[in-house]
């Protein structure tokens, strides 16, 4: 009321907060901190199985398929890349081994290997695949690596491996690291005399096939599969009518399949 008598109403409009200021982003934050404990917990979980298992979960992730495998357990599979037991078999590439699973033979098979062998090097080493032979020797699958004139896979007179033979032997060393064959690795050398202190062409072989076990082992060959290296010096010529013939200098990696594999002759 004012001084004359009338009465004044005033009304006062209240202002509603900002949308930001409602109740909405506690929601939001609350998920968020779920969120964030769950996956903490989840990476506690991880560093508490033991790296078989982890392999386990994850290999069951990279192949699930919404359509074929929901439902289904990861525990059910099947691979011997879980094998607790720490034997040989859990270093298997996955990928290689389904590769030739579920195929005549799966990886018992030598000639299903030896022509997926031969499709991968004409596929990645097609420049160098006349240097390359695939063949099945003794119920095994043999891989010889020969020398081409102007394209040797070692230095001259030394078991030092060139840059060249780095990479066919690369390539070769992805694909048979996956399989769970024992390996054998021999050395040939052509028939020029090598004299080198009290070394000979025997030295020679053997030294380059322990080069080559170097190199597969370092791309991921389980040291334990390897059953044999050695030299043959050329006493094994490739080329058997010209035994200085370039193609008689050579590494072979032989994948055994059982039984003994025997000195070639």
């Amino acid at each position: 009321m004012n001084d004359s008598g009338k009465v004044i109403v005033r009304k006062k409009v209240k202002k509603h907060h900002a949308e930001g200021h409602g109740g909405a982003w506690k929601v939001a934050y609350a998920d968020f901190v779920t969120a964030m404990m769950a996956f903490f917990l989840l990476m506690w979980l991880i560093t508490m199985v033991s790296p078989e298992k982890r392999a386990r979960v994850a290999e069951y992730f990279k192949h699930f398929n919404i359509f074929t495998d929901t439902g289904e357990s990861f525990m059910n599979k099947s691979s011997s890349v879980f094998d607790e037991s720490g034997s040989n078999a859990s270093k298997i590439d996955l990928d290689l081994q389904k590769k030739f699973q579920g195929q005549q033979g799966g990886v018992d098979n030598p000639q299903q290997i030896m022509k997926d062998l031969q499709l991968a090097i004409q596929k990645e080493l097609g420049d160098a695949s006349d240097q390359i032979k695939v063949d099945i020797y003794e119920g095994g699958v043999r891989i010889q690596v020969m020398d081409k004139r102007g394209r040797p896979m070692f230095d001259s007179g030394s078991s030092n491996p060139t840059p060249y033979a780095k990479k066919v032997l690369g390539v070769i060393g992805q694909y048979i690291k996956g399989l769970p064959n024992r390996v054998a690795i021999e050395g040939h050398t052509d028939a020029l005399p090598y004299v080198k202190g009290s070394e000979t062409n025997w030295d020679l072989s053997t030294e380059r096939a322990l080069a080559t076990r170097r190199i597969l082992q370092a791309d991921g060959l389980d040291p334990s599969r390897v059953s044999r290296v050695a030299g043959y010096a050329d006493t094994v010529p490739f080329v058997k009518d010209d035994p200085l013939d370039p193609r008689n200098r050579r590494i072979s990696i032989i994948l055994l399949f059982g039984g003994t594999y025997h000195r070639p002759g």
